[in-house]
């Protein structure tokens, strides 16, 4: 992963993060900021997206539902019609819950993980023409060790990481076929706690590799 000093490739472009509250959304976000890109920031609550453009100034905060596809296209269409286009999207939706082994995974927090898959789906659809006809689109997800070793205890949580690594996957074949400009990247971490200042490197340094080895790639990040 290239140092900070290829940050000078993020000069003047659009990156939006989906999740932007957390407190790895909050790190990504400032070191874009510092690498000099204009910063969306999405979140479902209105209170916590006030809260960070205060303390990030300069962020763009937008309020949406990204699980509702709707809500996502009304999104598309601020933004386009406020920055243009975008050229990167960094995923941040997501959260844990676990059980007491397989009949522990309950319904109930199956969708509750459910919505991070969803979420990616939609803003994937609807900022995907920005990502292809950007000069360097990047979209990146953090997934986790355990799409490679489960368990049972955690079975809804992986098997939703699991659906959103395939779709990234799929993200990187489509880049793939429409030309060599844009990349998918996951990152895979066992915990992200202490690692946000970590990813928030990784994602500034994406702008300063080459699409096609870059795209379909996924890294773990290890304390």
């Amino acid at each position: 992963m290239p140092d900070l000093a290829a940050a000078g490739d993020l000069a003047g472009r659009t990156v939006l993060i989906a999740g932007a509250t957390s407190t790895s959304g909050r790190a990504v976000a400032r070191a874009l900021l510092d690498a000099g890109a204009r910063v969306i920031v999405v979140g479902s609550d209105q209170g916590r997206i006030e809260a960070l453009e205060a303390e990030l100034p300069g962020v763009v905060g937008e309020r949406a539902d990204l699980t509702d596809g709707d809500d996502v296209l009304e999104l598309a269409m601020r933004v386009h019609a406020q920055v243009g286009g975008v050229d990167g999207v960094v995923h941040l939706v997501g959260g844990w819950r676990g059980g007491g082994g397989i009949p522990g995974q309950t319904e109930e927090d199956y969708r509750v993980l459910e919505r991070s898959f969803t979420a990616l789906r939609y803003v994937s659809r609807a900022f995907w023409n920005d990502l292809v006809g950007a000069p360097a689109g990047r979209i990146a997800i953090v997934s986790s060790t355990s799409v490679e070793r489960p368990t049972a205890g955690g079975a809804n949580y992986t098997a939703v990481k699991a659906a959103s690594e395939s779709w990234m996957r799929s993200l990187a074949q489509g880049f793939s076929t429409a030309g060599d400009t844009a990349a998918a990247v996951t990152f895979r971490v066992q915990s992200l706690a202490g690692l946000e200042d970590r990813l928030a490197d990784s994602v500034v340094g994406l702008w300063g590799e080459d699409a096609a080895e870059l795209n379909g790639r996924v890294m773990e990040l290890a304390p």
